[in-house]
Order: C-alpha cells, then sequence, then structure tokens
C-alpha cells in the first residue's frame, strides 16, 4: 500500500498537512496566552471598580473578588494617580513582567514558548490597559501554572483538531487522486500488458480516453509508438513469409536453370554462326541466375557467403551490363555511354559487381521508358590512391520522393510502380561487403547519379570479406 503511488501521496499529504497545522499552532497558542492574560485584565478591572464603589470592603469579599479574578494584587492608575486597589499575600517572589499594551507578535510567540516549557508555578507581573477607558493602566499579579494548564489544554485541542482535518483532507485528496490519476495511470499500464501479450494485435492498440490532457498526451504518444510497432511486426512478418516463399522458388527455379545449362552446353556444339555467337551470353545469362538462386537460399538462411575477391577488369563487366540492358531498351529511345579506361582493374567479387551495375543501370532503365521520354544513361570510372571510383548517371526524371526517404530499405523504395524495391537494396548489401558505399550523388529532373567506392586498403577489403 505504501509502496504504491496513491499510498505515498496519502502519507505525504498527512505529513504536510500537519506540519501546516505546526505552523498556525504556534501562533494560535501565543494568541490564546494574551487574549487569557487579557481576560484576567478584564476581570481584576471589574473587581477594582467594586472596591472604588466602596470606600472599604470586608477581607472575605476582598479575597473572592481575587480569587474571581485569578490575581493576586490589583493595582489601577487612574489621573495619573497609581492605586492599589486589591491586594492579597504574594506566595512567592515575581518571576517575570509582560507588558500586554502594544507587544509584536515575535514577542508573544517567545512569551508562549518560554511559559510552555517552564513547568514551575512562578509568580508574574502583568501590565495592560484598561477596558473602555476605565484608566491609564491596570496591573495584577498571579500565577502560571492555571495559565501553562489551560495553554495544554488548549494545544491539545488544537493538534487533535489538526489530526482530523489532517486525515480528512489527506482522504479527500487521496480519492481524488486515485480517481483522476491512479486510475488513468493504471488503466494505461494494463494496456500495455495487454499489449505486450499480443504486439501484432491490433485490437489490443489504446484508444485515448482520458480527460486529463496530460495523461491524454501519454495516451495518444503510446498509441502512436503502438500503431508504428504492430504496422513493422506485420511487415516483418510478411518479409518472412515472402523470404520462405522467395527461397522455396529459387530452389525450384535453379534445378530447373541447372537442366537447362545442359542443354545450352550441347548448343555450344553447334555449327551455326549466329548460335556460336550467342551462346557464350546464354551461357554466362544462366550460369548467373544459378549463382543468383544459391546466394537468395543462402540469404534466406542468413549465410551470405562474403565476396570472392580477385583482379577484375571493369570495362569487360561494364560493356557486359550496357550490352544486355541495350537489348533490354528495344526500341526506346535511350543511349548508353561508356567511360571506363580499358586497363582499370580493380579487386572485387566478378559476380557480385556485375550484379551492382546490372540493378543500377537497370533501375535507370526502367524509370526512363516508364517515364516514355529520350534519355541518356553512362557508366564512368576511375581510381586515385585509395579507392576504385564507379559512377551511373542517367538523364532520366529523378526518383520521386518516397524512393528518396526509403532509399536502401526493401519493398520500400522503388523507384517505378510494381517495383519491389529490391535493387538499390541488393546493390548497397554488395558494395559494403566489399567495405565500400554507395550514395546518391544527385537526383532531379535533370537526372540521378549514383557513385561506388571500393578501398584499396587491405585492411578493410579483409574485414569486409570476413
Amino acid at each position: 500500500m505504501l509502496n504504491s503511488l496513491s499510498g505515498r501521496f496519502l502519507v505525504l499529504t498527512i505529513v504536510f498537512v500537519m506540519l501546516a497545522e505546526v505552523m498556525i499552532f504556534v501562533p494560535s497558542v501565543a494568541r490564546f496566552r494574551q487574549d487569557y492574560l487579557e481576560l484576567r485584565l478584564e476581570r481584576a478591572q471589574i473587581a477594582s471598580l467594586a472596591v472604588l464603589a466602596e470606600e472599604s470592603l470586608e477581607a472575605d469579599l476582598e479575597q473572592e473578588l481575587l480569587t474571581n479574578a485569578g490575581v493576586f494584587n490589583v493595582v489601577l492608575r487612574r489621573d495619573d494617580m497609581r492605586q492599589l486597589a486589591l491586594s492579597s499575600p504574594l506566595p512567592g517572589p515575581v518571576h517575570a513582567t509582560y507588558d500586554l499594551r502594544d507587544p509584536s507578535t515575535f514577542v508573544l510567540i517567545g512569551h508562549a514558548i518560554g511559559t510552555l516549557l517552564d513547568p514551575e508555578n512562578r509568580i508574574i507581573r502583568v501590565i495592560g490597559n484598561p477596558v473602555r477607558e476605565g484608566g491609564l493602566l491596570i496591573e495584577v499579579t498571579m500565577e502560571t501554572g492555571p495559565l501553562r494548564a489551560a495553554m495544554i489544554d488548549y494545544g491539545i485541542n488544537i493538534l487533535f483538531l489538526s489530526a482530523i482535518i489532517s486525515v480528512v483532507t489527506a482522504a479527500l485528496l487521496f480519492l481524488a487522486v486515485r480517481v483522476l490519476l491512479v486510475k488513468p495511470i493504471e488503466g494505461v499500464v494494463g494496456h500495455m500488458k495487454r499489449y505486450a501479450e499480443a504486439p501484432e494485435d491490433a485490437r489490443r492498440i489504446i484508444r485515448p480516453a482520458a480527460r486529463v490532457k496530460d495523461l491524454r498526451d501519454a495516451e495518444e504518444a503510446l498509441q502512436s509508438l503502438q500503431t508504428q510497432l504492430t504496422a513493422s511486426l506485420r511487415q516483418k512478418e510478411r518479409l518472412a513469409q515472402l523470404g520462405g516463399a522467395v527461397a522455396k522458388v529459387s530452389h525450384d527455379l535453379r534445378n530447373i536453370l541447372a537442366s537447362a545449362q545442359l542443354f545450352v552446353d550441347r548448343i555450344e556444339g553447334s555449327e551455326d554462326p549466329l548460335v556460336r555467337r550467342m551462346a557464350p551470353k546464354l551461357v554466362a545469362s544462366i550460369s548467373r541466375a544459378v549463382s543468383l538462386c544459391e546466394a537468395t537460399l543462402a540469404f534466406g538462411k542468413a549465410e551470405e557467403p562474403p565476396p570472392s575477391l580477385g583482379r577484375v577488369g571493369l570495362a569487360a563487366i561494364v560493356a557486359e551490363v550496357i550490352d544486355s540492358e541495350r537489348l533490354a531498351a528495344g526500341d526506346h529511345d535511350i543511349s548508353f555511354a561508356e567511360d571506363v579506361p580499358a586497363t582499370l582493374t580493380l579487386r572485387a567479387d566478378q559476380e557480385q559487381l556485375y550484379r551492382v551495375l546490372l540493378n543500377l543501370v537497370r533501375n535507370a532503365r526502367q524509370a526512363i521508358m516508364a517515364k516514355g521520354q529520350p534519355a541518356e544513361i553512362g557508366v564512368s570510372a576511375w581510381e586515385d590512391d585509395e579507392a576504385w571510383w564507379i559512377e551511373v548517371r542517367d538523364t532520366g526524371p529523378g526518383l520521386p520522393p518516397r524512393a528518396r526517404q526509403h532509399l536502401f530499405q526493401p519493398f520500400q523504395g522503388g523507384t517505378t510502380k510494381g517495383g519491389a524495391g529490391l535493387g538499390l537494396t541488393i546493390a548497397a548489401e554488395l558494395v559494403q561487403g566489399h567495405g565500400g558505399r554507395l550514395e546518391l550523388s544527385r537526383t532531379d529532373e535533370g537526372g540521378t547519379t549514383f557513385q561506388i567506392r571500393l578501398p584499396k586498403s587491405d585492411v578493410t577489403l579483409s574485414s569486409a570479406a570476413e
């Protein structure tokens, strides 16, 4: 109970209310002491008026008047003359004198605390102003015992009343906080627990219902978080299902392509010049398809093999990619340009580098064909002391905003309608496997440019291959 938010709030409320009451208690007791003494002065003044009315009083009557007033002596000053109106023997010496004519608050508080802390029954002199202008000054002597006892009784009553007020106030605040804060917070916690049991179930997403603005803001933020998380989990589930389907298709497709490869091997023995010229390219395409299926199966098992690094001529790879895409472009008004030094040799995995360039050039070609306007696709390369650089540029329509936002994310960065958005993702991962990077240099209405940087450092290459 005390470890809960409402329990601690209850205890703190009681403590703070009691502190407030204690701060009020001391001035209240000081005020009670002043009222008590002023009442004794008033009674003493009334008793002195009886003496003034009669020139002489019997001793018994005089003692009765003093007893009723609660004092030993009464001195009344009238017309600048000090008169001892009533008197009786003092049981001891006068311990202190207190002037009530114009006391400050702090003086009254100090005198009240002193009276409470002193258990001895002492004799004190009290000076005050007579009521109803009955003189210039009135002075009495009295005991502190009855005064202290009355102050203690009053203080106990004040503390008892304060305790009741504290408990009632704390209970009301406890109920208010319980209803307005704790219950809604417990509701949010309950929603979070139920959502954690099945985060993919959209029915368990919280619906903001709090009336308190801060709690409603928290519920709305939680709703947004849960909505995004549920959507992400659903997408990952679909990706996992798609990955399983792709792995199955790749497995069967690999077997089909393996059979096709056997037939192509026989075609290579044909005497037809056209067949002899086209057969090597057909064999290379089928071989790459088989390798891609095997890589897809390995990727599905999270066992993507590292690149097999070796010295490869870039010009031949670029020429093969452009020949393939020029054939795919058909009658569309697309021109291709190559600016790759014939002697440029770099260290890379030939098949993976081919896939990187093919994805980039094919994306550009498909975007241009979808727009239906003439354009150019160019591939250039150069090297410096630290890296090899390859640039693929086009004069097409540029990347759409969604593709820029999710450039290298699978199934989200598609540049053409109906595309899966895997080309750039695959290219970026393959380049990263070489220890390099694939970056978007420019994209606007005038075209798009991608740059590939492959480092020459042996340390980077060896770490990428691990």
